[in-house]
C-alpha cells in the first residue's frame, strides 16, 4: 500500500487552472464514489478549495499515475495542461503536507483558520458520503 497526495493549489497553478480542476459539491460526491470505486484506489478524501485541490489517497501500488489519469478524465482536461501545475507527496512526506496544509502553512494567506474546516469537511465527505 501506498499513501499518495496529488494536487495543485495557488503557488503552482493559474487561477483558471484552479477553476477547472475544482470539485463543486454535487461533483464531490459523484468523483469521491468513481475514485472508491477504482480498482487501484483503497481509500481516498478530496479536498478542494478556491486555491487548492488536492486527492489524499492509498493506492494498492506507488505511483502518481492513477490520480492524473483520473483527474484529467474528471474534468475533460488535456494531462499536458495539468501536468506542469501539479506536485505529489508520497508516504511521510504526504503526512506532512497535509499537516501544513490543516495548519494554515501552506495557505494564500498564512496561517488560514478556515482550512482546517475544510479538510475536516473533505474527511467527512469521504467517510460519510451524502
Amino acid at each position: 500500500m501506498s499513501l499518495l497526495v496529488l494536487g495543485i493549489n495557488h503557488k503552482t497553478a493559474p487561477v483558471e487552472l484552479r477553476e477547472k480542476v475544482a470539485f463543486s459539491p454535487q461533483q464531490l460526491e459523484q468523483a469521491l464514489g468513481q475514485l472508491s470505486e477504482h480498482p487501484q484506489v483503497r481509500s481516498c478524501v478530496i479536498v478542494s478549495t478556491c486555491n487548492r485541490t488536492e486527492i489524499y489517497a492509498e493506492l494498492n501500488q506507488p505511483g502518481v499515475g492513477v490520480l492524473v489519469e483520473w483527474l484529467t478524465r474528471f474534468h475533460r482536461l488535456s494531462g499536458e495542461s495539468l501536468m506542469a501545475s501539479i506536485y505529489y507527496h508520497e508516504e511521510q512526506s504526504a503526512v506532512k503536507h497535509l499537516m501544513r496544509v490543516a495548519c494554515g502553512l501552506d495557505s494564500l494567506v498564512l496561517g488560514e483558520p478556515q482550512i482546517l474546516g475544510q479538510v475536516k469537511q473533505a474527511y467527512a465527505s469521504a467517510v460519510m458520503p451524502v
